[in-house]
């Protein structure tokens, strides 16, 4: 199994979980709890659970003393919320068959969860669902770590050696820092490990971003064990201290999940209850105003660079150069109506049918016309950092006065730099946040808002 596809190991354990718990219902339940509501209860339980206990976050390297804590931790608390169905839902009525099924969901779960751990191990130990590392540091280093995966061959690691900008004499030596980045792309590197006092701090900052381009995992090797970082996780190798990158939170499924369950219900209610009797009227009076269609749609970036069509309500008159360029102040295209509805961001409004389709969230960094996106993709460095989230109606370089037209450079490196901090610091707080800014900004008199 090639690294692709160790992707599909949590889903697929989990699911077994899921099926087990569902079974064991099932076959041993008396025929009253066969039934949606507990099936749901126990299933939806156990997942929020095993996110908060970080059940189903188990690695390669991780010890099996971890697994048996993690265990007890699940266990526990689902035992409390199991229990708690019946004095909920049947009044504290005690079945005995609910004792028998909890306790044989305890023994099947703990059966499998080593039966699956051991299996990883034996499987790796075969060379199969391996992971290619380097090492950027000095030679000792890289013979602990070769020695450590050598010993260990149930981890699944392949060393291939080390790059430093010191000269040794070694099989394992690579190069130098300039040879690295070429290497590990022809080598099909998976994961890249760095000794902190092996380079200096711009050379670090060069090896993360390029673990972040390319999606590698990185990790950190510290001058000393107790150095400790909010932006990492302390971790071992054996006895080898390894400081790991804490996830970003677009970076974890949840976040994608939530973030789709709010725009599916907002957007919803925005279609239903605002845009079904405002979009006739606004089709009467922009159509009195100027020839020409209700909506103008265009083509723009969407997540990862893919392409859709952004709708907003027609502002400007029909004109060929709408896609070439962007609007500017005292702009003539600008209808009359149209001054007004983009002054309250009113035009935007049927973007919610975007957010429905998927193609955006209802937070998130604006897209750019295409013309826009090829010349700051050069201009602007990480610009395209942006496209690794869905493009939103609004964003937190909106609220925060970096909109509309590009006059000097700083505009659009401030809007950039925003949007990055939004993807790096995400939180369901932060979007409100920018909802109801958004909102109170319909009524304040905008500079950019033309």
């Amino acid at each position: 199994m090639k690294k692709k596809n160790s992707i599909l190991i949590r889903p697929l354990v989990i699911l077994l979980d899921l099926l087990i718990i569902s079974g064991i219902v099932y076959f041993v339940s008396d025929k009253e709890y066969l039934n949606f509501t507990f099936l749901s209860y126990t299933t939806v339980l156990w997942l929020f659970i095993s996110y908060y206990t970080k059940f189903y976050n188990v690695y390669r390297y991780t010890h099996i003393t971890r697994v048996l804590t993690l265990l007890l931790s699940q266990f526990f608390v689902f035992s409390l919320a199991y229990l708690s169905y019946f004095s909920i839902f049947k009044e504290g009525e005690v079945v005995d068959n609910q004792l028998i099924i909890f306790v044989l969901i305890i023994i099947v779960v703990t059966f499998f969860k080593f039966f699956t751990f051991f299996l990883l191990k034996k499987y790796r130990s075969d060379g199969k669902n391996y992971r290619n590392i380097i090492l950027f540091g000095e030679n000792t280093t890289a013979k602990n770590i070769q020695k450590l995966f050598n010993e260990r061959n149930d981890l699944g690691y392949r060393f291939f050696g080390f790059f430093s900008d010191k000269l040794y004499k070694s099989k394992t030596y690579l190069g130098n820092f300039k040879n690295a980045f070429a290497y590990i792309l022809e080598n099909k590197i998976d994961e890249i490990y760095c000794e902190s006092s092996g380079f200096n701090e711009s050379q670090v900052v060069e090896i993360r971003k390029f673990a972040a381009l390319h999606k590698l995992d990185l990790r950190i090797i510290p001058e000393n064990k107790a150095i400790y970082s909010k932006d990492f996780i302390l971790e071992y190798f054996g006895t080898i201290p390894i400081l790991k990158p804490k996830p970003l939170p677009f970076e974890q499924i949840e976040t994608h999940i939530f973030k789709r369950t709010f725009d599916i219900f907002f957007s919803l209610g925005i279609c239903i209850f605002i845009l079904s009797w405002f979009l006739p009227l606004m089709w009467l009076i922009i159509r009195i105003d100027s020839k020409g269609p209700l909506f103008f749609k265009q083509k723009r970036d969407g997540l990862n660079g893919s392409q859709f069509n952004c709708y907003k309500l027609r502002s400007m008159k029909v004109n060929l150069d709408a896609d070439k360029i962007a609007a500017s102040k005292n702009d003539k295209r600008v209808t009359k109506i149209g001054a007004f509805l983009r002054k309250t961001s009113i035009d935007e409004l049927p973007q919610f049918f975007n957010v429905l389709k998927g193609d955006m969230s209802t937070i998130g960094p604006r897209p750019h016309i295409n013309i826009q996106t090829k010349k700051y993709v050069n201009e602007v460095e990480n610009y395209l950092v942006r496209n690794s989230v869905k493009p939103g109606i609004t964003g937190l370089a909106q609220i925060s006065g970096y909109r509309g037209e590009v006059i000097k450079k700083s505009d659009i490196e401030n809007r950039v730099r925003l949007d990055i901090f939004y993807i790096e610091n995400w939180s369901f707080f932060l979007d409100i946040k920018i909802v109801l800014q958004t909102v109170f900004n319909v009524f304040v008199k905008e500079e950019k808002a033309y």
